[in-house]
């Protein structure tokens, strides 16, 4: 196999084999292939695009470096979820115990924060102790005694999509929707779970800002899912503004844990509840109505909190945090941002808010870089708030003075004030799946 021409090919618009994709993959995996060559491989990939058999070999290829999760033992329904993220996305937080408790296995492998947008396994990392590294024997076993496992891509599953993840996020080449498609999918499909519901995000935040690229890349990813035997289902939601109010790994799982409570802020309920009920219809639930009900039942009667305190105590975290979140780290320095004038609040852009998150230490940006959990912000301003000049709109949390003033700048370049009304996309814009798109938004 000769690297360097299939690089040249890619370059210049040809497209690689099925074959050529495994023999690659598997030589990128075994350190044959050398970090360089691939990093130059995925950036022709983001230029030039990959193909529709392209992107399936690149799947296969992926799934063929390790080994998959086996649900089929199991008395119920095994369905996941999966955000292609976003600033202030702690849905899987609450959901993957919500619908736990209301039956459903579910077997959640999330990765790391990628780019300006956080990642779950970070945010469930900041509760003490709790660890997201479990073999697939340990979570299979878990899925069968807990009905749920949160758990990080084992060095069994998809081995080398892991490398190229970790690969991607420091060239540059994260939105691409083919690389997005299958390393996504080859994590979901190795799950073994049998439905999985994807929640693609839309606008200024998200990866793929055009709303009809990420209508593309829930097509892709259904495609990809249901030629394999997963049924596959996906919403379209809204990231033009960050999702909820807390932005921040440690932060973020408290709202989490609010929302379990039935205490989350009104668009972090929404999302969660419509995810929830495909969840639970891919799962044999036939009336959707009656679905909605029974989440909001798990939530109010105290179910999904407990789901969720018995999840962290079977991975090895302290399940007291879920009644007293102040067990979570905290940040060394807390400040409140005002309003520079008044007016109405017409945008909250999150990527500056993610990219400020990041850069306060909150994630990475070289591979091996260390997470600080306790940054990041609490934004409590909304657009179409009318604000008087001062009053608070977000609280700051970060480790020293000089973090201070970069999130200060930061929520500067991010709240826009001025007069008239904002302009937001829908928080459920659409659903989707392999026979069509539906509008959600009226």
């Amino acid at each position: 196999m000769f690297v360097p021409g299939l690089i040249e090919r890619k370059r210049d618009g040809g497209a690689l084999t099925a074959v050529e994709w495994r023999d690659l993959l598997a030589g990128f995996e075994a350190g044959t292939v050398p970090d360089y060559q691939i990093a130059a491989l995925l950036m022709a990939c983001f230029l030039k695009g990959l193909a529709r058999e392209e992107t399936a070999g690149l799947l296969d290829g992926m799934l063929a470096s390790g080994r998959r999760l086996d649900f089929s033992g199991l008395k119920r329904p095994a369905i996941d979820k999966h955000s292609t993220g976003g600033v202030g996305d702690k849905v899987s937080l609450v959901l993957a115990p919500l619908v736990a408790a209301c039956g459903v296995a579910v077997p959640m492998m999330s990765g790391r924060g990628l780019g300006h947008t956080g990642g779950t396994l970070d945010k469930l990392e900041s509760i003490p102790g709790f660890t997201t590294q479990l073999s697939l024997e340990q979570t299979e076993a878990q899925v069968a005694r807990v009905g749920c496992a949160m758990i990080g891509q084992t060095p069994e599953v998809a081995p080398v999509d892991k490398k190229l993840y970790a690969l991607r996020d420091v060239t540059a080449t994260v939105e691409c929707i083919p690389l997005i498609s299958a390393s996504i999918m080859s994590k979901k499909i190795a799950e073994g779970a049998q439905g999985l519901v994807l929640d693609v995000k839309m606008g200024s935040g998200a990866f793929i800002t055009d709303p009809a690229r990420s209508r593309e890349l829930a097509e892709t990813m259904i495609r990809l899912g249901e030629d394999r035997g997963c049924r596959t289902v996906a919403l379209l939601t809204a990231m033009d503004r960050p999702l909820g109010r807390a932005c921040g790994n440690a932060l973020e799982a408290e709202e989490a844990i609010m929302a379990l409570k039935g205490e989350g802020p009104d668009d972090l309920a929404e999302v969660t509840y419509a995810l929830g009920v495909e969840m639970l219809v891919l799962a044999g639930q036939r009336d959707r109505a009656a679905a909605r009900a029974t989440l909001e039942a798990a939530i109010a009667n105290g179910a999904a909190a407990r789901k969720f305190q018995e999840i962290i105590e079977a991975q090895g975290g302290n399940p007291a945090v879920v009644d007293d979140p102040s067990v979570l780290p905290q940040a060394r320095e807390v400040e409140v941002y005002g309003a520079p004038r008044a007016g109405t609040i017409l945008e909250v852009l999150p990527r500056p808010i993610g990219r400020a998150v990041v850069q306060m230490g909150g994630g990475r940006q070289k591979v091996d870089d260390v997470v600080d959990p306790t940054v990041g912000f609490v934004v409590s301003g909304r657009p179409g708030d009318k604000v008087r000049k001062g009053e608070p709109l977000a609280s700051i949390y970060a480790r020293d003075a000089a973090d201070v003033a970069l999130a200060q700048r930061a929520l500067d370049e991010a709240i826009r004030i001025g007069d008239g009304r904002p302009d937001l996309l829908p928080l459920l814009a659409a659903r989707i799946t392999a026979d069509g798109a539906e509008s959600l938004s009226g």
